[in-house]
């Protein structure tokens, strides 16, 4: 459509100037005769008319002077055109035959007029050759879009076997994985194009899918490790208690015992539950500015009296006001479960140290201990649920400690950083500057 109009445009243009050129030069003429003819009247331009003729670079002119009645007086036409019956004006006619054997007549185009005798003076030239020229610019346009309507449909031909070939890729990639698994993947042809692109984009959709399906897999496996422990122990405490004799401490022991094992399992589930909740981003409603430094130092007197049968220095430092925007609660308790942690895996008679600080206008929080560490290849895996760095799962807990951290610092926007701390483990979470 665009390039319709513009050839068009461009056709239009080139004619309207070729016909222009051509009437500039007849009203040239018609004024310089209109001249002689006011200066020496009819014998004066009748004796201009005849120089004009037999001059040869006018020779594409075509002249006539009539009387009142239109009987010729000069000129190089036999008679008035029967079409100029205007007073004045422009008309174009045929010219008439030269001769019998004449197969076509040239068209002419003029500029007449009356003179106050009502003498009549008609000045053209022969535009056979401007029709030619614009019925040239004609044909080239019309062959040129006929040419970009066959170059624009072959084009469209290649693009449309060439989508439908990637596509047709794609959905044999679909079928694959969908018979024999998600380790199959989208080839790439190396064009950088946008199909490549689209493909890269794919390949990483199903690289991450493919990680948490394993990650459900693992996670699944060891909440079936987990959970089997427990329940085997209390099915075994109630199988014999219902084959002995009832005995009152020896009932009252199986019952806590039991009690304290259902209470492990509670635990678990209502951490995951936990995990879940902050996941889906519903605590967003309790976000508030709050202090850092006051809520590091209830967790530290909270944890006062594990740290003292650890044999543990627990120490809380640096600034005293740290303000964050975010969830007092579960910050609290991402702060809890990184103490916990530092306390249960850091050195018997070490030190844990809990620092405040604003770096560069953001509010940060580090806990330190002096014990083995984590190594760095385990730095990403540790934040996984019921991720351990213990494989047999025999110590306590359950792995969902740091998830749960992850969880909040992705609620809150918030950076972990793993440092070592030599020797030890340095944990840093990095929020956001507060809303002001």
């Amino acid at each position: 459509m665009i390039v319709s109009g513009l050839f068009s445009y461009v056709y239009l243009s080139t004619s309207s100037y070729v016909r222009s050129q051509s009437d500039r030069a007849i009203v040239t003429e018609y004024l310089s005769l209109q001249s002689a003819y006011e200066r020496s009247g009819r014998d004066g331009l009748i004796a201009l008319i005849q120089q004009r003729i037999d001059d040869k670079s006018f020779a594409d002119n075509v002249y006539i002077l009539a009387d009142p009645s239109l009987a010729p007086l000069a000129g190089n036409l036999k008679a008035w055109p029967s079409t100029a019956t205007a007073a004045r004006g422009w008309t174009e006619f045929r010219a008439p035959e030269s001769s019998p054997k004449a197969t076509s007549r040239p068209l002419l185009r003029a500029m007449l007029g009356t003179f106050p005798s009502g003498d009549r003076l008609l000045v053209g030239r022969d535009i056979g050759d401007l029709d030619s020229f614009t019925d040239q610019i004609k044909t080239a346009v019309i062959s040129v879009a006929a040419l970009l309507v066959v170059v624009a449909g072959f084009a469209s031909i290649l693009v449309t076997r060439r989508t439908v070939g990637r596509i047709e890729s794609i959905n044999a990639t679909s079928r694959a994985i969908m018979q024999r698994g998600l380790d199959q993947r989208i080839p790439l042809r190396g064009t950088n194009d946008e199909w490549d692109r689209v493909a890269e984009n794919l390949n990483q959709m199903l690289d991450r899918i493919e990680t948490l399906m394993g990650e459900i897999k693992q996670v699944s496996d060891n909440v079936a490790h987990d959970l089997r422990t427990p329940l085997t122990r209390m099915r075994g405490r109630l199988e014999k208690a219902y084959h002995s004799q009832r005995i009152g401490e020896h009932d009252q022991a199986l019952i806590g015992d039991t009690i304290a094992d259902l209470d492990a399992v509670l635990r678990i589930f209502a951490s995951i539950t936990r995990i879940a909740q902050i996941e889906t981003q519903a605590r967003k409603g309790a976000f508030r500015t709050v202090n850092l430094a006051e809520i590091a130092g209830e967790v530290v007197e909270l944890y006062d009296a594990a740290a003292e049968q650890y044999g543990t220095l627990l120490t809380v430092a640096g600034d005293r006001e740290v303000l964050v925007t975010g969830d007092r609660d579960l910050i609290f308790d991402a702060i809890a479960n990184l103490v916990d942690n530092a306390l249960k895996h850091g050195r018997a008679g070490g030190q844990v140290v809990v620092t405040n600080e604003n770096i560069d206008g953001r509010p940060v929080i580090s806990i330190a201990d002096d014990g083995p560490g984590i190594p760095a290849d385990e730095h990403e895996h540790v934040f996984k649920r019921f991720y351990r760095l213990e494989q047999s799962r025999y110590a306590s807990g359950n792995g969902l400690g740091l998830s749960l951290v992850a969880a909040v610092a992705r609620l809150h926007d918030a950076r972990i950083e793993m440092l070592d701390n030599s020797p030890g483990l340095k944990l840093k979470l990095w929020f956001s500057a507060p809303m002001r």
